[in-house]
């Protein structure tokens, strides 16, 4: 019986999901006790290693668990599964791992502009020929392979094991590099086999790979010689594998008779325009139906089958002052989560609430719900400014710098560092909603707001943000904004502009270099897009900027919604231009039988009600 061993981590339903749509059934270990009735171990996670560990010997597992890893039997780990396995972490100073396998857990250096976490679709090296047993490399006498070597999969993670010839001689299976670092991205050593990736996330390569592990009938296996010169593998090469990402949004809302739709506006007036003297302009004053560009789920299923990188929905009215109560939201999630193997975020309403009861519940509270519920990030907009306005209230006099703000300022109690202390800060994504705001001629911008000052040669503008849809202005410009949150904890930064959304005229360039030149986390761009050339104009780096260190660089990710709901342009469209601009990319398109299976299971899954 295959068992997964839950620490209490983020999303771990999207790998009960992946096992059962492979056709395997599992249980959940419940107790110490379970791990010896277990002929085969699944232990996934995305969270802190301390975390992670301390949870492990207080519940009792941490000797039952490296018993049973002793004893021969299958052990596969994902993510905090495979770096529990080594002697220690960066991230958790004086917690011991498990010492199954020798070294330590060391973080990404960011000192020369890399920007962590490392989050994204990468490469995995094959370094063994060990690796042709889960579809990792080719076969030497085949030559074929359920997926191939030079398939991305995806990765979320802050800090990695470097690669070290003498002492992973044993474990190593393959390699990836982020900038100029080499890590382990999946260790095999004789039951035990254990990735950084996530191939629950992972698409079509993700799946072959645990269809590989989970049919496997002995416990154990070599992973057999080398592939290439160990000291070579060391070596970094020229350029990584990370690819562009591309990212499909849904705004998500009720319509007048309370069923889910995708819709899409600006600023939020997203109600088809009711002609003079029409019925419902008569008797409600108002425009017409919410504008319904499809059912949720279906169009996520689309562009899932299209090859979108990653999912978000962003449930923009319903109950977002009570998102507990969103019952369909959080079912809408579950059954997206189902079929959609690849990275789902989801945003609006994750604060802190009270039910019309007088019930509280914390920002921490509501992202666990959805974690459960299939979600692997959380978006969060306007706390975000509220958060950061009370790090500015903290400065000293003639101060604007958030990061400057005392330690004392750090409660430990916003959403963003409640969310990211429990399941890392991989999990909590910030939306940034700013504005320009011109200047007079001939006139400075305020002091506070200098930094955020930009111009196209003719006027001048500071970007200011924004909270509640963009409906109301605070004075917190973008990159304060940006700095105090990833202090916070965020990992990654969603960067609209209210200026270029809608316009189809391409990303706000100078807002997107803006961000990322003060911050040191991924940023995906948004708002603007409308036309493929728009993507890899946004994806092209830009020269460094007098006193930057590094290298010039773009964005990880851009994320667009009308253009792919109106089939303006496909995500195929956009990546096919990438990949003429000699951008790496992920390219995988799900055959046809493969399509008609994953839409017949979600229809089963629906039933006749689906969002």
């Amino acid at each position: 019986m295959l068992y997964l061993l839950d620490y209490g981590a983020g999303n771990v339903r999207s790998l009960a999901n992946s096992i059962r749509k492979l056709g395997y059934d599992f249980k959940w270990v419940q107790s110490p006790e379970d791990l010896k009735h277990a002929t085969k171990l699944l232990f996934p996670g995305v969270g802190h290693f301390g975390q992670a560990l301390s949870s492990l010997r207080s519940q009792g597992y941490a000797e039952p668990l490296k018993e049973y890893i002793a004893s021969g039997k299958p052990y596969m780990g994902i993510c905090i599964g495979m770096q529990a396995l080594f002697e220690s972490s960066d991230e958790a100073p004086g917690v011991e791992g498990l010492g199954v396998l020798p070294g330590a857990v060391g973080k990404f250096d960011s000192s020369n502009g890399q920007k962590v976490p490392h989050m994204g679709w990468n490469r995995a090296t094959a370094v063994k020929a060990g690796a042709v047993r889960y579809g990792l490399a080719e076969d030497e006498v085949t030559g074929e392979s359920s997926s191939r070597s030079s398939d991305h999969f995806y990765f979320v993670h802050s800090h990695r094991v470097a690669f070290d010839p003498n002492l992973h001689e044993d474990c190593a299976l393959t390699l990836t590099q982020y900038g100029s670092e080499v890590y382990l991205s999946s260790v095999q050593k004789g039951n035990i086999f254990a990735t950084q990736f996530h191939p629950e996330k992972s698409g079509k390569a993700g799946l072959e790979l645990l269809r590989a592990w989970l049919s496997q009938g002995d416990a154990s296996s070599s992973t057999g010689k080398w592939l290439m010169e160990p000291s070579q593998a060391a070596k970094p090469r020229s350029k990584d594998g990370l690819t562009k990402r591309i990212v499909a949004c849904l705004d998500v809302r009720s319509n007048d008779q309370g069923d889910l739709v995708v819709t899409k506006g600006e600023s939020y007036d997203v109600r088809e325009k009711a002609e003079s003297g029409s019925a419902a302009k008569a008797t409600t004053g108002s425009n017409g139906e919410v504008r319904n560009l499809g059912k949720p789920v279906d169009l996520a299923m689309r562009y899932y089958l299209e090859g979108a990188d990653e999912v978000t929905f962003l449930n923009i009215t319903s109950f977002r002052s009570s998102a507990l109560q969103d019952q369909p939201m959080l079912a809408m999630t579950e059954i997206a989560a189902a079929t959609i193997f690849v990275p789902l975020t989801i945003g609006g309403g994750i604060k802190d609430t009270v039910d019309p009861d007088g019930t509280p519940h914390s920002a921490l509270e509501v992202a666990e719900a959805y974690f459960r519920a299939g979600a692997d990030k959380v978006s969060i907009g306007s706390e975000a400014v509220t958060a950061t306005e009370t790090l500015l209230a903290a400065l000293a006099e003639g101060e604007f710098d958030p990061v400057k703000a005392p330690a004392s300022a750090l409660t430990g109690q916003t959403g963003i560092e409640r969310i990211a202390g429990a399941y890392g800060n991989q999990a909590v994504v910030v939306s940034i909603d700013p504005r320009r705001v011109y200047l007079e001629e001939g006139k400075p911008a305020p002091p506070a707001h200098a930094w955020s000052v930009v111009s196209d040669g003719e006027r001048s503008w500071w970007y200011a943000c924004t909270i509640k849809g963009g409906r109301e202005t605070r004075d917190v410009d973008v990159v304060q904004l940006a700095r105090a949150v990833t202090r916070l904890g965020a990992g990654e930064l969603l960067v609209n502009s209210i200026d270029a959304d809608g316009q189809g005229k391409g990303f706000d360039r100078q807002l997107v270099d803006l961000v990322r030149r003060y911050t040191t986390v991924p940023v995906i761009a948004s708002s603007g897009a409308g036309h493929p050339s728009h993507f890899t104009e946004i994806f092209t780096p830009k020269p460094l900027q007098a006193g930057e260190s590094g290298q010039g660089s773009s964005v990880e990710a851009a994320l667009a919604a009308g253009i792919f709901h109106r089939k303006e342009v496909s995500i195929d469209e956009v990546k096919a231009e990438l990949e003429k601009a000699g951008m790496e990319v992920r390219r995988e398109t799900l055959d046809t039988g493969a399509a008609a299976e994953v839409q017949q299971a979600q229809g089963q899954e629906l039933g006749e009600e689906r969002p």
